[in-house]
């Protein structure tokens, strides 16, 4: 890795199929971030991708499961690091130089802070993605700090406190894919963290033309529904829930989240659990936000 090294942070990846894509993104990550270590969490590729990373960058730690873990993957690879601080991508995003270093010294200033998330460029313009607004101009209270509070996180563009992220158990399997960071977010609030959105902590997005559209907008109503059922109180639950209905596309692919989301219900009612006035209150100010963002298209498009 070129320039300096910050042994305070290590890098995961995940990756599914994606071979070509990871190439580029791993080039950029190893050659610009100053992370100390990158692991990448093949999550049972069978395009090669595994043999690829061991010939290409046999720096990189490497976990091969046999299987496709989806955003569980990244439990694995936080298991093998131990960094105080882990910064997460996907196999179409890397960090801009400087950014890691900026993230530790932000998670290093303020020890109630347990995620920092960049500004997001989609390349190859090298725009703002519509995301960056919405989280510059969040509606919550902000106490004071290193940028503007937020209740949600992306994980392909943010750096975590390993801690914080393992007490929490990391990211849900039965969410696997898609809007998969809100659940854990929620919980880390309601142990007492805060998470930020930092502007000079920039990441870059290659959006990657392998991708099933239709399968992400399915998982993103799914999750969405179960977030709502397993933290909200119930009358805003189901306000949501109708909301959701309402507005979002009437055709196969959102009848088939709402019916995945409906064959979790015995669990979701097991694990319910009720986030705090103090957090709901934060919930209920990013509700209309997240309603007319152009940023979350997966589930109103």
């Amino acid at each position: 890795m070129s320039g300096r090294v910050d042994e305070r942070v290590g890098i995961v990846v995940i990756t599914y199929n994606r071979r070509d894509e990871l190439m580029r993104s791993l080039s950029h990550l190893v050659r610009e971030s100053g992370a100390a270590e990158v692991v990448v969490v093949d999550n049972g590729s069978s395009d090669g991708t595994a043999a690829a990373v061991r010939v290409r960058f046999p720096d990189v730690r490497l976990v091969a499961l046999d299987h496709n873990a989806g955003a569980t993957g990244r439990n694995h690879g936080v298991a093998l690091l131990d960094r105080p601080y882990v910064a997460f991508a996907d196999d179409d995003t890397w960090w801009a130089r400087g950014a890691l270093r900026r993230a530790a010294d932000v998670l290093d200033a303020h020890p109630d802070v347990a995620v920092v998330t960049g500004r997001i460029l989609v390349e190859p313009s090298g725009r703002d993605d519509p995301i960056n607004v919405e989280l510059r101009e969040s509606p919550l209270p902000n106490p004071g700090g290193p940028g503007p509070p937020i209740l949600s996180f992306l994980a392909g563009a943010s750096v975590v406190r390993r801690q914080a992220f393992v007490d929490q158990g990391g990211f849900d399997d039965r969410f696997f894919m898609g809007g998969e960071e809100q659940l854990l977010a929620t919980d880390l609030a309601t142990a007492g963290w805060r998470m930020v959105h930092v502007p000079e902590v920039v990441v870059h997005h290659w959006p990657s033309v392998v991708r099933d559209a239709h399968l992400r907008r399915r998982q993103g109503i799914r999750n969405t529904l179960w977030f709502w059922w397993l933290r909200r109180p119930a009358r805003k639950a189901l306000y949501r829930t109708v909301q959701l209905l309402r507005t979002a596309p009437h055709d196969r692919v959102t009848l088939g989240g709402v019916r995945d989301a409906l064959a979790g219900a015995r669990w979701v009612r097991r694990d319910r659990r009720v986030v705090p006035p103090d957090v709901e209150y934060g919930l209920s100010l990013l509700d209309r936000p997240q309603v007319t963002s152009r940023a979350r298209r997966y589930v109103a498009a």
